[in-house]
């Protein structure tokens, strides 16, 4: 973990340079002549203009980037390309990846809250080198975008989950680099601990492994960066039905009800985890973490910061400042931005990874088949608990389905197959790929389905955008059905179920329309989902 980092000469400088003049908006006489609004109340009303044109600018990641889209951050962020503090932290590990197929679009992004003690950490309530030496993953959170950038859902992780830490090599906080010492894999070990040995690298892998999710992005930041941010934005509204004290930190919050909160307060908000009253530790504090998040996205767009241009400069200065990232650029957050600006709160669902009892030592028991379910459905962007899509307008006539596409047939020859056999009998894979294979199409590979042999019907399984090759293996195989499947990429397969009869007929003549198939496919079943799984929906004010 990077010590944190005092404001340099040159970041004053850059802050003391935020462009005062929009640069974007015409320079007319009239613009600035206007009766009643002397040259400065116009420029103010042309950039406000701007910012409320900006519409529902997205709800994501601390709210950073529904601060940066909004327009004011341009200028400033294109001058600080290389603000950002570049660590390592993503290594390419496919076999962990869960149909990377289906993800490709998706954007995945692990957040930590690193609990470390040094430089000025120390001085924000976070204690000292005395307490605790190095860092620790003190919060973990991933952050899935699907490709339609429908939804955003953040799923937290308890900072004592029991996994198994990979080899890794040693990492070196103060000087935010990795050592030559390495460390073999070992079980049990604390899912912060990880970090703290192996550093970002060590747990970004666990995390990958754990979800399947494959990673693109990487962000850390520290006590003081987070203390900062919420002061920038002029604090952030909490709603508690009674008092907060805690057995380490003392008085958070004196009354109940709601109330706004500073930096100073907010970080020990979301760090106590032992509050009298409460008895379940972590997972309070996660709920409190991802109810104050809630609350500092629903409140993002009206914060005063985005119309203050000092304010925004101070909240962008105090992220690149405190933060480490791995593939993250200034441009990446405005681009993500832009391509969320139509999200709603009810599309942002934070989720807790369930778990069951702790081991003798302490150490918090994943409950896997359950996390298996919760990434699988987040993969297939199945729907989630507390999950708000956005409602048609009053008034607003509902689009008509569309029609299904009219899929004309290809040549044989360019269709790789994988035959699998779901019969149960013996050699029926072997014998169908033969008779495919005298129609022209190439076999790719034969085997026994992966889905189970249990009322298996014949099916032709594609990935999206492979369509009209499915089809085209479909017409010939008499009664056969299409199912889209997410894990092929460019294969088609063909799954012989116990209804196949041994015909395989000629296919359907190259690009004549393909009549004798249904169109119409089947998507992916939903998965359950644990009925205990704790979620937060963004939409949702505890004081309402």
């Amino acid at each position: 973990m990077i010590p944190p980092v005092e404001e340099t000469p040159s970041a004053k400088k850059r802050a003391n340079g935020w462009p005062t003049t929009d640069s974007d908006a015409p320079k007319t006489a009239a613009a600035s002549t206007r009766v009643g609004l002397s040259r400065l109340a116009a420029s103010r009303q042309r950039r406000n203009k701007r910012l409320q044109l900006a519409g529902r600018a997205t709800m994501t990641i601390f709210a950073v980037i529904a601060l940066l889209v909004t327009g004011g951050g341009w200028s400033y962020l294109r001058s600080t390309a290389n603000g950002f503090t570049q660590v390592s932290a993503l290594d390419d590990h496919p076999e962990d990846v869960v149909d990377s197929g289906a993800q490709l679009g998706d954007e995945n992004y692990l957040l930590v809250g690193t609990d470390t003690r040094a430089g000025v950490n120390g001085q924000v309530g976070a204690g000292t080198l005395d307490d605790a030496e190095g860092a620790r993953a003190d919060t973990v959170m991933l952050v899935n975008i699907p490709k339609n950038r429908s939804r955003v859902v953040v799923v937290s992780f308890p900072r004592d989950l029991d996994v198994t830490r990979p080899q890794c090599n040693g990492w070196d906080n103060d000087k935010a680099e990795y050592t030559s010492e390495v460390f073999p894999s070992a079980m049990g070990d604390k899912l912060n601990a990880v970090y703290a040995l192996g550093g970002p690298k060590c747990l970004v892998n666990v995390i990958r492994k754990m979800t399947g999710l494959n990673i693109g992005h990487f962000i850390g930041i520290d006590f003081a960066g987070f203390e900062a941010m919420v002061d920038q934005v002029g604090g952030v509204d909490v709603c508690t039905p009674k008092p907060i004290t805690d057995g380490i930190l003392g008085t958070v919050l004196e009354n109940p009800g709601r109330q706004r909160i500073n930096g100073a307060t907010a970080l020990s908000y979301v760090r106590a985890r032992h509050v009298y009253g409460e008895e379940r530790s972590d997972y309070d504090r996660i709920n409190r973490q991802q109810r104050f998040l809630a609350s500092l996205l629903r409140g993002a767009l009206s914060s005063r910061v985005l119309f203050d241009p000092g304010k925004l400069n101070g909240f962008i200065s105090a992220f690149t400042s405190h933060t480490f990232v791995d593939k993250v650029q200034p441009t990446d957050l405005l681009t993500l931005g832009r391509s969320l600006q139509k999200v709603d709160a009810g599309a942002v669902t934070f989720l807790t990874i369930p778990t069951a009892g702790t081991t003798s030592y302490g150490n918090e028991i994943p409950r896997e088949s359950d996390i298996k379910a919760i990434f699988r459905a987040v993969i297939d962007d199945q729907p989630l608990p507390g999950e708000k899509k956005s409602t048609p307008a009053p008034g607003s006539i509902p689009s008509a389905q569309p029609a299904p596409p009219k899929l004309f047939a290809v040549d044989p020859g360019t269709v790789s197959l994988l035959v699998s056999n779901g019969s149960g009998t013996p050699g029926v894979a072997n014998k169908a790929a033969t008779k495919l294979g005298n129609q022209g199409f190439q076999i790719y590979n034969t085997g026994n389905y992966s889905g189970g042999n249990s009322e298996v019907a014949t099916k032709v399984r594609f990935g999206s955008g492979h369509e009209a090759e499915a089809a085209t293996v479909a017409s010939s195989l008499p009664g056969a059905t299409m199912e889209e499947a997410k894990d092929l990429g460019g294969i088609v397969e063909v799954v012989i179920g116990a209804d196949f009869a041994g015909t395989v007929r000629t296919p359907t003549p190259v690009g004549d329309p393909i009549s004798n198939v249904s169109v119409t496919v089947s998507s992916a079943a939903p998965v359950t989902l644990p009925s205990d799984l704790e979620h937060v929906n963004a939409a949702d004010d505890t004081c309402k």
